[in-house]
């Protein structure tokens, strides 16, 4: 009965570590004393979150495409399996020779971020947690009105 109020609220969890991690990316979007490595200063790197099912094995996916009685043929919801940093993007760099973290060339090291694309993301995240807030209140009133019937 709670299995789709359940795998809903798993997704509303997700959208929201999602929108929590874009807003880190954009609160550190000129940060460039980020992380200690090597003896030097290395500016902030963009994090994203990684999806998936909760459930990923094969078994799971066998039951839900048997129509088995006990899982109802609906999938358990999206977990968060990481946070990862995207190493592979190389920082972006100004020519700043002011800066008290120029290189001795004058350029700085900016972090890998991109306004843009964060704000994308943002946006696809909150629409993403309004249609699942959505389906959690027509979940919620279809319940209230199973009992009423009861009455």
């Amino acid at each position: 009965m709670f299995t789709s109020m359940n795998t809903t609220a798993s997704a509303l969890t997700a959208q929201r570590l999602r929108m929590d991690v874009i807003s880190s990316n954009m609160a550190n979007v000129d940060t460039t004393r980020a992380t200690f490595e090597n003896g030097e200063w290395q500016p902030y790197r963009r994090k994203s979150v990684v999806l998936q099912p909760k459930d990923a094995e094969f078994s799971s996916f066998l039951h839900t495409a048997m129509n088995r009685a006990d899982r109802g043929g609906t999938g358990n919801g999206v977990t968060v399996s990481a946070i990862e940093e995207d190493a592979n993007t190389p920082p972006k760099l100004v020519y700043d020779p002011l800066h008290p973290d120029a290189s001795d060339d004058g350029y700085v090291e900016l972090p890998n971020v991109d306004p843009l694309r964060e704000m994308v993301d943002l946006m696809s995240a909150t629409r993403s947690y309004e249609a699942n807030v959505t389906v959690f209140n027509a979940n919620k009133s279809m319940m209230m009105k199973a009992l009423q019937i009861g009455k």
